[in-house]
């Protein structure tokens, strides 16, 4: 049984948001593991950790998305390509030498509604026209999604690797500002597009399973369904912030205010369901992760008995 596997675990990015969600799950779980301490571009640094602990498995949350938001990268291009390209090669390439399982957690932010792939009409649950696993980056508008389409291309070569596309990622912790509810509900204006989404407490766990199931290749890490600006803010205005309003403004209007461009995308969530039939569809995710444990925090009451 993958479960019961005898798994050892070094964590890369233990420090970060994901990272440090991702070791207090595997050691609440007694699954043996250890936060690397080396950054990812010292190639020599990590290959001595690894030596020394012996990890079956690694899993990198590590890399640049930039402070407060991607914009930095665009200023700051020698710092992105060092971390989130020269830095996931390093990693894929020492553990493959090693026969290591390796689990990068990347992003499907390189993909951008296109002809093919068009966006549905807010407040849609299923497009049904999702971006699928073997599909290359169509979304260049900024620095960092173009090395992180760059890099999935490359790391792709490797088979030990397991590449998970996280996308505004979200967690129940509403006072978080790197969580994606959070961020939306503090700007000034928003977009209303519907999104493909990573639900972090209910996925991140299985992360860990296809890692034991040494499981390789892309996956579209991110719950069925797509879910608009507006529907998450309903939600957080329902059971969070009762007097919350927000105001929307166009892409166009958006690109006013950005250095670089935002994605939009629905990913095809077909590879994720067959590993986990029992996921559920982005808005019932958000529900039970995240706005009813958010809400049961805040008033000490369960929205749903209200």
């Amino acid at each position: 049984d993958a479960s019961t596997m005898s798994a050892r675990i070094m964590v890369f990015g233990s420090s970060g948001w994901i990272g440090g969600m991702l070791m207090k799950m595997l050691e609440e779980n007694g699954i043996p593991c250890m936060g690397a301490k080396s950054r990812l571009e010292d190639k020599a640094g990590c290959e001595r950790e690894l030596d020394e602990f012996k990890p079956t498995h690694v899993m990198s949350c590590a890399g640049v998305t930039g402070r407060p938001n991607v914009d930095w990268c665009e200023d700051h291009q020698i710092e992105t390509i060092r971390a989130n390209v020269v830095g996931v090669l390093n990693l894929a390439d020492a553990t493959f030498v090693r026969n290591i399982h390796f689990t990068n957690f990347g992003t499907g932010c390189i993909f951008e509604f296109d002809a093919t792939h068009p966006m549905p009409t807010p407040g849609t649950r299923f497009g049904g026209s999702g971006f699928k696993e073997d599909d290359k980056g169509n979304f260049k508008g900024s620095y960092y999604s173009k090395t992180k389409g760059m890099v999935e291309e490359l790391i792709a070569a490797y088979p030990n690797v397991l590449n998970l596309r996280v996308r505004m990622p979200i967690t129940d912790d509403l006072e978080f500002s790197r969580n994606f509810i959070y961020k939306i509900a503090h700007y000034k204006k928003v977009v209303n597009i519907p999104n493909s989404m990573t639900v972090l407490p209910e996925l991140l766990p299985m992360a860990l399973e296809m890692a034991k199931r040494r499981l390789t290749g892309n996956m579209n890490f991110t719950n069925p369904g797509v879910v608009s600006h507006n529907e998450c803010l309903d939600l957080y205005r329902k059971y969070y912030e009762p007097n919350f309003k927000y105001e929307n403004f166009s892409l166009e209007e958006q690109a006013q205010v950005i250095k670089a461009g935002r994605s939009n995308n629905e990913l095809d969530t077909t590879r994720l369901q067959t590993e986990f039939p029992e996921v559920l569809d982005i808005y019932s995710s958000l529900v039970k992760y995240v706005f009813e444990p958010a809400h049961a925090r805040k008033f000490g009451t369960p929205r749903s008995a209200l």
